[in-house]
């Protein structure tokens, strides 16, 4: 669950980012697939995991490979529906071969451009230890443009400081300072402008954007400034760039504008009251913008509401919730599964399963050898009453001889909750002779994606020898039919 924590507002000062210019280069979609060759040294073996970015801002594995041993090289693919993007290069390595895997990770860039890496996992953030090959552009442009960033920041930042901790605001020093604090914020920000420009060809350039300096009153109590920075903090920002929610600073930047509501809560009411009134400013600019923009700042507001358990914040997220404009990632599966649907027709090749059966023996769909001329895949959940009445129908009806012979049934449980798994256990007990599996994270699991299944039940009567679909039967009558 993600928990919003507060911050002192000079550390929010020193890190918030305000955009004041637009530079959009995502005009079409990811042309390809990227390899990233990993040349492995310095330990004895490691695991090396690919994470990607998911919707709630963690990073999750999307490829797994396993025992490569010093000396070895690996190539990774990194699928185009996920570029471009930020990653972390996980390394679960051991220094011999009796020790414990130790982790260590590395975060990069990726957009259109193969990469090739020489790794040591134990310094892998070191520049002497990891190194992309010569004409690499994404991670090399971010590390140059980082280090010139801190160089023009630095002196930026100890002014502010200063200013900040005057005690004397009606003094023609202090008055002379501010002026030369935005002089120089704005000569800046006008260079972060020039830089991003300059990159704007590469997915890191949309990080710049998070560096700006916003426009602050530093007269006034900590208070005012609050309100200052609250008031300035979505000047300029280009919410119409869909790119924005592929880097991980978005999170970042939205917790620093969250955290000075915060800062003005001193209570629990007034948090309650404070904090939907942030969500409500913050959707309304994001509103403005692209629908999948809008729908991630829904996403947002609704996971810090449910966290800290906001009911008002809740109330005010409704109307938004039941925009068909808003892209949130709920809106956004369905989207995609209701258009994948389109895809299982008969004699499509039916995805590959591979999960847990009832005895905790791997299940794999295309390893998968029955004598039976058919294979009937079956979605189900025991908290689900139509189907309960579809198993209670389908189960005797199988089990008569004339049918068993030409059919296999495979049960996939989508149960979620303690008391559905509970209920799926207790009927499991009265289905012998079917194939169980039980995916844990029922519709969000993969093997309910892949089948793009939204609600139970769902039949797929498969071909045993070639796993093609050959029907999709909404009720078991229809199954009957096909199997006459």
């Amino acid at each position: 669950m993600v928990r919003y924590k507060l911050m002192r507002l000079n550390r929010i000062i020193a890190t918030v980012a305000l955009l004041s210019f637009s530079v959009s280069f995502y005009s079409s979609a990811q042309p390809k697939d990227i390899t990233i060759t990993i040349h492995l040294r310095g330990v004895y073996e490691s695991k090396i995991s690919v994470l990607a970015l998911t919707v709630s801002k963690t990073f999750k594995p999307i490829v797994e490979v396993p025992g490569i041993k010093d000396g070895q090289t690996t190539k990774i693919s990194i699928p185009k529906d996920k570029l471009p993007g930020e990653f972390v290069l996980r390394f679960d390595y051991k220094e011999n071969e009796a020790s414990t895997p130790y982790p260590s990770e590395k975060n990069i860039f990726a957009y259109q451009q193969d990469l090739e890496l020489w790794v040591s996992p134990k310094y892998c953030n070191n520049g002497d230890s990891t190194r992309f090959q010569p004409g690499e552009l994404e991670n090399a442009t971010f590390v140059n443009f980082s280090k010139e960033n801190g160089r023009q920041k630095e002196k930026i930042g100890l002014l502010q400081n200063f200013l900040m901790n005057y005690d004397d605001s009606e003094s023609a020093f202090f008055i002379q300072g501010i002026k030369e604090y935005d002089q120089r914020r704005q000569a800046y920000n006008q260079w972060l402008v020039t830089r991003a420009l300059q990159d704007s060809a590469l997915f890191v350039s949309n990080l710049y954007r998070f560096q700006f300096i916003p426009e602050i009153s530093l007269k006034g109590n900590e208070t005012d400034r609050i309100h200052s920075l609250i008031n300035h903090y979505f000047d300029g920002m280009d919410f119409k760039d869909p790119l924005l929610i592929k880097t991980a600073e978005l999170n970042k930047w939205m917790d620093n504008y969250v955290n000075l509501y915060g800062q003005l809560s001193t209570t629990t009411a007034l948090r309650d009251s404070l904090f939907p009134a942030a969500g409500r400013t913050a959707i309304e600019k994001a509103r403005q913008g692209h629908p999948m923009v809008y729908g991630w700042m829904v996403d947002y507001f609704y996971r810090g509401y449910e966290a800290n358990a906001i009911d008002a914040g809740m109330k005010i997220l409704e109307p938004y919730l039941n925009d068909p404009n808003c892209l949130t990632s709920k809106r956004q599966e369905i989207e995609r599964r209701l258009k994948g649907m389109e895809t299982l027709v008969v004699g499509a090749k039916a995805p590959d399963i591979s999960l847990k059966d009832s005895t905790a023996s791997l299940f794999e769909l295309n390893k998968f050898k029955t004598p039976c001329k058919y294979i009937l895949l079956l979605f189900w959940s025991a908290g689900c009453s139509h189907c309960v009445e579809t198993v209670d129908f389908l189960y005797p009806w199988q089990q008569q001889p004339d049918v068993k012979q030409k059919m296999e049934v495979v049960a996939i449980s989508l149960d979620e909750t303690d008391a559905e798994v509970a209920a799926m256990k207790l009927k499991l007990a009265k289905l012998g002779g079917w194939k169980h599996l039980h995916a844990p994270d029922g519709v969000r699991s993969k093997v309910a994606s892949d089948y793009f299944v939204l609600a139970t039940p769902v039949m797929v009567l498969l071909d045993a020898k070639t796993r093609e679909i050959v029907a999709m039967p909404n009720t078991p009558d229809e199954l009957k039919k096909v199997m006459q």
